[in-house]
């Protein structure tokens, strides 16, 4: 099958770049220029056009950053929807509300393109050791079809639902992910006012059963001032963003989150947005 992949970012480029190690018929494409990319001088063909890129493409896999670009890219200006060959697979894996993962997939049935939400979770070494969990929502006939590449890229493929399902589930994910971070932070600064180590805190917290496992990798960098980014603080403040509008949709409160969501935006624009989402640590010091 030939595999098309639009959208290499932090993500995309190392999700790519397994489904190559495992030598699928593979083309690659970004909307905008990149320098050093991993594929050049292999089999891989960087395309120069997103025609040239998805015109043959049996599965198209897209990570990009919002439901606004992945709209250009597929069923606005750019109109790849339309350049696709009737029948093929477009796995959107691009972290983007449930009601838009609709849209796509009323847009994609236009053109007689088979949809699936598939987006992930796990951050940049995750995708690079191709340990990412997919969630899925669409057909379970279209799921199969794809899981063998998807399997290439993760090390589990939930199939959550119908349409929409598994940008349901992400949203959820990332909303817990956020809403940890935060409180995680706080308990740490709380206690360094104290007068209890910040190092020992540090040490410690992410130990106890009341702490979420992934609190350790952060608290490791925490210590080291080490914010290079794995997933960036902006895109955490547009997927709070994204529970709220889907918490207005279908009418549910979300006291929590979206304070979480203003404490974000502060960090954002306080000119913390490509660092690491656990720079919200470094915005709440800041602030003490």
């Amino acid at each position: 099958m030939k595999i098309t992949f639009i959208g290499l970012g932090i993500m995309g480029t190392e999700m790519a770049s397994n489904l190559a190690k495992n030598n699928v018929n593979l083309t690659v494409y970004n909307r905008t220029a990149i320098e050093n990319l991993p594929f050049k001088n292999t089999n891989v063909t960087i395309a120069d056009s997103l025609e040239d890129a998805v015109k043959d493409a049996d599965i198209v896999f897209s990570m990009l950053s919002t439901p606004k670009a992945v709209e250009e890219v597929f069923f606005g200006q750019e109109k790849t929807l339309s350049l696709m060959k009737k029948n093929a697979i477009w796995a959107d894996c691009s972290t983007v509300n449930p009601s838009f993962s609709l849209q796509a997939a009323k847009e994609a049935a236009l053109y007689q393109i088979r949809f699936l939400d598939a987006p992930v979770s796990g951050s940049k070494i995750p995708a690079k050791n191709a340990e990412l969990i997919f969630f899925v929502g669409g057909d379970a006939g279209v799921v199969k079809e794809a899981t063998p590449y998807m399997n290439m890229m993760g090390k589990e493929i939930l199939h959550v639902g119908d349409t929409g399902k598994g940008a349901s589930l992400k949203m959820l994910v990332n909303m817990m992910l956020a809403q940890s971070m935060l409180i995680f932070a706080e308990a740490v600064l709380l206690g360094d006012k104290m007068g209890i180590s910040k190092d020992f805190l540090l040490d410690l917290l992410p130990n106890l059963p009341v702490s979420a496992p992934f609190t350790k990798v952060k608290a490791a960098s925490i210590k080291n001032d080490n914010y290079d980014v794995q997933f960036p603080l902006e895109w955490m403040h547009k997927d709070l963003h994204l529970a709220a509008i889907t918490a207005y949709e279908v009418n549910q409160p979300l006291y929590i989150a979206n304070l979480t969501k203003e404490i974000f935006a502060e960090a954002n624009k306080d000119g913390m947005g490509r660092l690491d989402f656990s720079a919200i640590f470094k915005y709440l010091e800041k602030t003490k």
